[in-house]
């Protein structure tokens, strides 16, 4: 019962949402070259669905390379902050400040710097767009790592590494796929930004952009959507990984 209504109530709040969508554009009258509506797009699909298959293929494996690699470095420089207090006083204010400048004045940036290597271009900007959170939560997470447990193991004879093991890993976990959920949303939003400010013909953002010159607005819609269900689904793997390796930390519902 407890699946059915994971599955019903998220798929019951879609369909509401394109309902709302559809009477939106229904009650304004506007045309489809003004506001596509859910009905639009699945012509639209259709149309082109070679085109969202090879796309939107070149989307998610880029996304996927620059999540990896926001996971791996955002992990270490965690890691690093967390262990270190030191460290952690000299990355923060680095750390924040290159979040702060926004990621579309860095692509074309990238792109006249790494000329024509299109996807390194796009994964950098995933990686640079999503990495943040993760290290900011790996080192909120062994910062606040209670000292008594380290103390009492470090007694016992363990090494760093079984100290790291044993206590700080788990505890970090949580925290750790909270920020992942939030890092994948992200690395689209960077695949995108470099797909559609410095278009090279591949990608759901060279499809939107291609969408856009020829005012077809279903088409620029259905990228969305299709972006939107790319998120959903990477999320939802995110989930499923979270219940097998930090399913302990779920707080059973009241």
């Amino acid at each position: 019962m407890t699946l059915l209504r994971k599955i019903a109530v998220p798929l019951g709040a879609i369909l509401v949402f394109l309902l709302l969508w559809e009477w939106l554009v229904w009650a304004k009258g506007w045309p489809d070259y003004k506001m596509a509506s859910p009905s639009d797009l699945w012509p639209a699909f259709w149309k082109y669905r070679w085109l969202f298959l090879e796309n939107g293929w070149q989307t998610l494996w880029r996304t996927v390379a620059g999540l990896l690699l926001a996971v791996v470095a955002g992990t270490g420089i965690g890691m690093v902050m967390g262990f270190s207090r030191l460290a952690r006083e000299a990355l923060y204010p680095l750390l924040v400040g290159f979040n702060a400048i926004p990621k579309a004045t860095v692509v074309p940036i990238m792109a006249l710097i790494f000329v024509g290597r299109h996807d390194f271009n796009t994964i950098m900007i995933a990686f640079m767009i999503s990495f943040f959170p993760i290290a900011v939560s790996v080192s909120i997470g062994l910062s606040t790592l209670e000292p008594e447990y380290r103390d009492i193991l470090r007694a016992l004879g363990a090494s760093q590494l079984t100290v790291f093991r044993k206590i700080a890993l788990p505890k970090t976990l949580p925290e750790f796929f909270g920020a992942l959920k939030v890092s994948v949303t992200l690395a689209f939003i960077g695949t995108n930004l470099m797909e559609i400010v410095s278009p090279h013909g591949r990608g759901l953002g060279a499809l939107f952009d291609s969408g856009k010159i020829s005012a077809d607005y279903p088409l620029m819609f259905a990228v969305l959507i299709a972006l939107a269900f790319l998120g959903i689904v990477l999320y939802y793997i995110v989930v499923a990984l979270e219940k097998v390796f930090a399913g302990w930390a779920e707080r059973a519902p009241g």
